[in-house]
């Protein structure tokens, strides 16, 4: 994959052109994008340009995160503690710029840019919640992730990382009913109305334990009657902190917990982070395993679907779909328990390639699921797509348009959804999916029903790609021949010093990745998801930044809800196909 984008110097030039000394300089990285270190004060400004005031403007608001600089040994750029990030993408232009504001390290603050990119609210927060990050012209800082009662900023360099390194929990009554005044949600101090018509409104704790909610996920709504009037999303129950574990990890050990980001994309979350740690080490990977890891991406595209789909329609009244699209997941996951050894969780990609060659027998196993699929899509279409319930509960419901979506920060099929047709396999293309035919299935209305049909025809795209890989396996190596992907050879080590040494090195202590910054970006079945990595030159990550789909699309609910009755709401919340472990990380 490739990040390199087209030339922006002109962009570069307009914004030195604005805002002068306030653009202090251009880091030069690997990235194939720029990167520019912009004051504190000129943040909001310069966020304003690039999304209103440019020529193919840069609509897209990826992420925005912090960085604790404290214990990095080399730091290019201005001095600071504490640097807050924001990557941009432009759609028309295909392109990205990356934006960094040096902050202090004892009481980092920095200017909100919310006002200019709504989705930046929660990403704010987050810094805020992680690092202590306090951003100029916000109402609010609340925490986000972690309890409204946590001491300290968990991805700090300084905070611990692990229980043993507290004392012993104790869980007493005193501290359980302070835990629960303070997860308790008051409207009047978010400024939610209270009355409507003159009658109270009800307060509804909509999960974080229900059914529909699709794991531990809250939402605390305001009813007048059946009609929702407003709505809190509250995260954090699943959290486990990926990003401070991969600080301890070594770039590889940190393998298998990518595929906990996304518990039901299995080998789909550890190729961005690869991508990423290639880009870095100057890997090339091999064409077979290339194939390889788009087949298997596309496997997991399908098995993901097939749960979405059972379950939207289980969630809209439907009861028979869903127990017969596991039957087919399950034929899935037979294949790839042959090839991976595992089912969710295969932790099956490696630097430079994957684990292991294809087994015997892999073709026969592909060729006999891509022969059952086809004929059973077409019985699912008939039984939900074209049911009058399914239409009746979903067209025109939860609809939103482009403009909406990219400022929320949506991507995958909810933004193809309302006929934007963005999918980074075709736009960027990566890991050879450039030589694939296939198209990109768009909607126009944006609704429920069309966020339902999408997927349900990338499913179908998903079997075309996958028979290409069947038909055009190439032959060759399954990982690259890099010292740092593969140890020596052994039997050599076993009679050349000067195998042994580095073969011991790098089982003992791992891979030492060079210094530098890199980002992997690829077209998850939920959309974008964004791996930015810093290594300070050691064997495991300064930094591990995951950007998920599924934390950008949970944030539009505010949004979207008001108005809908109690039932449209559990329709709306499964269309977006998210899981806790994708938005909670």
């Amino acid at each position: 994959m490739s990040l390199d984008t087209p030339p922006l110097a002109p962009v570069v030039e307009a914004l030195r052109a604005q805002f002068g000394p306030a653009i202090l300089s251009q880091q030069e990285t690997g990235e194939g994008f720029p990167v520019l270190w912009i004051t504190p004060e000129a943040s909001p400004g310069v966020h304003h340009f690039l999304r209103e005031r440019v020529p193919q403007p840069f609509t897209l608001l990826a992420d925005l995160w912090a960085v604790d600089e404290t214990r990095r040994q080399h730091r290019p750029g201005p001095a600071r503690g504490v640097t807050v990030q924001s990557h941009l993408i432009s759609l028309e232009r295909n392109a990205d710029i990356r934006l960094k504001v040096a902050c202090d390290a004892d009481a980092p603050r920095a200017r909100s840019v919310a006002q200019v990119f709504p989705a930046a609210d929660w990403y704010e927060r987050e810094a805020f919640d992680m690092f202590g990050v306090t951003f100029d012209g916000r109402a609010s800082h609340r925490r986000i992730l972690m309890p409204a009662t946590w001491q300290g900023h968990p991805l700090r360099k300084d905070h611990y990382a692990r229980a043993t390194e507290q004392p012993p929990f104790r869980m007493t009554e005193e501290f359980f009913a302070a835990e629960e005044a303070a997860n308790t949600i008051d409207p009047v101090a978010l400024g939610l109305p209270v009355l409507k018509d003159g009658e109270e409104l009800m307060q509804l704790n909509f999960g974080p334990h229900h059914p529909s909610t699709h794991g531990v996920f809250r939402i605390v709504l305001g009813l007048h009657g059946e009609e929702v009037i407003w709505a809190v999303p509250d995260i954090g129950y699943h959290h486990r902190g990926a990003e401070k574990m991969a600080e301890r990890q070594t770039w590889h050990g940190f393998i298998p917990y990518t595929d906990r980001i996304d518990y039901l994309g299995g080998v789909m979350s550890e190729l961005p982070y690869l991508m990423a740690v290639e880009r870095m080490c100057g890997i090339t990977v091999p064409a077979r395993a290339q194939v390889i890891r788009v087949m298997l991406c596309e496997f997991y595209r399908i098995m993901n679907h097939l749960l979405f789909y059972g379950t939207m329609a289980q969630d809209v009244g439907q009861m028979s779909p869903v127990f017969y699209m596991f039957t087919d997941r399950e034929r899935g996951y037979r294949v790839l328990e042959a090839i991976t050894g595992a089912r969710m969780h295969p932790a099956f990609f490696r630097i430079g390639g994957v684990a292991m060659d294809l087994p015997n027998g892999w073709d026969g196993l592909v060729r006999d699921f891509l022969d059952w699929m086809p004929p059973r899509l077409d019985d699912y279409r008939r039984m939900v797509m074209n049911s009058d319930l399914f239409r009746i509960r979903t067209v025109g419901v939860g609809a939103y348009d482009t403009e909406t979506a990219l400022k929320w920060g949506t991507t995958g099929p909810g933004l193809r959804a309302t006929g934007m047709a963005c999918d980074w396999r075709k736009l960027r293309p990566y890991s050879g999916y450039d030589q694939f035919e296939f198209d990109i299935p768009t909607g126009s209305r944006g609704d429920i029903y069309d966020r339902t049909d999408v997927r349900e025809q990338e499913m179908r795209q998903s079997l075309r790609i996958i028979r290409q890989c069947l038909d055009n396996m190439p032959g060759g190596p399954v990982k690259a021949d890099h010292p740092l992907t593969t140890p020596p050879d052994r039997a050599a080590m076993q009679h050349d010093i000067d195998t042994l040494i580095p073969h011991f090195l790098t089982m003992a202590q791992g891979t030492v990745v060079p210094r530098g910054e890199a980002t992997g970006q690829i077209e998850t079945h939920r959309g974008l998801a964004q791996y930015a990595l810093i290594s300070d030159g050691g064997t495991s990550s300064y930094r591990t930044r995951i950007r998920t789909p599924s934390f950008a699309h949970l944030q539009m609910l505010p949004h979207i809800l008001p108005g809908m009755t109690v039932a449209d709401v559990v329709a709306h919340i499964a269309s977006l196909d998210f899981v806790m472990s994708d938005v909670d990380r």
